[in-house]
């Protein structure tokens, strides 16, 4: 039986505002993300989920558990739901990076899919090693619950790795779609492959984006 995945990226942080790298680092959402938090938790009120599932950092853990208020479910935390470790990159803005490690950062830049960043206090992950433990968590859970639907809160990095599984599309190519704080992304995980259904859904956040205007 396949299993339905509503794959959803954490709501904004300071960091992402900014263009500031988290990586593992455990940021928390600012004022604009638990308002996304808020909205996606209504919009998703009515939905019949089986489970709950998130990253262990703060900024998705933040999020599964407004979601998970309506559905009286616990939220199980998953560090192999992270994004991906950064090293030494993790903490500066793109702009620092580029200045404190050129090569590095050309590197990063063309997709070269096996290189890492420098050693830093948090681990540095190639893009490939980073795909194999993401889709692998993506997964393990999908495999527990056969026949219903699941909701995964996890990062930008998590969901690009999601959409290149569900559509062949190579790890070296670069990215060519949005990945939205507090976006609804939906998937298909049947007979051992992920299917993508729906990307990039933010219809609920419409009445926040006007708020801001007015």
């Amino acid at each position: 039986m396949s299993t339905e995945i509503l794959l959803i990226r954490h709501g904004e942080t300071a960091w992402n505002a900014v263009r500031r790298l988290q990586g593992h680092i455990d940021i928390a959402l600012n004022e604009a993300g638990l308002r996304q938090a808020g909205a996606l938790a209504q919009a998703l009120a009515g939905e019949p989920l089986a489970a709950i599932v998130a990253s262990d950092l703060q900024r998705a853990l933040q999020t599964a558990e407004a979601v998970a208020a309506n559905h009286h479910l616990p939220v199980h935390a998953d560090p192999a739901l992270r994004e991906r470790g950064y090293g030494a990159f993790e903490g500066m803005l793109y702009t620092e990076i580029e200045a404190a490690y050129p090569a590095d950062f050309a590197a990063w830049q063309a997709r070269e899919v096996d290189a890492c960043m420098p050693a830093g206090d948090r681990l540095a992950e190639s893009f490939r090693q980073f795909y194999a433990r993401s889709t692998a968590a993506i997964a393990h859970w999908a495999a527990r619950y056969p026949g219903q639907r699941i909701a995964v809160v996890a990062h930008g990095g998590v969901l690009e790795c999601a959409y290149r599984a569900a559509t062949g599309m190579a790890l070296d190519r670069p990215r060519d779609f949005q990945i939205k704080n507090a976006s609804v992304n939906r998937f298909v995980w049947d007979g051992g492959q992920l299917r993508l259904a729906q990307w990039g859904d933010t219809r609920h956040l419409a009445a926040l984006a006007l708020d801001d205007v007015i």
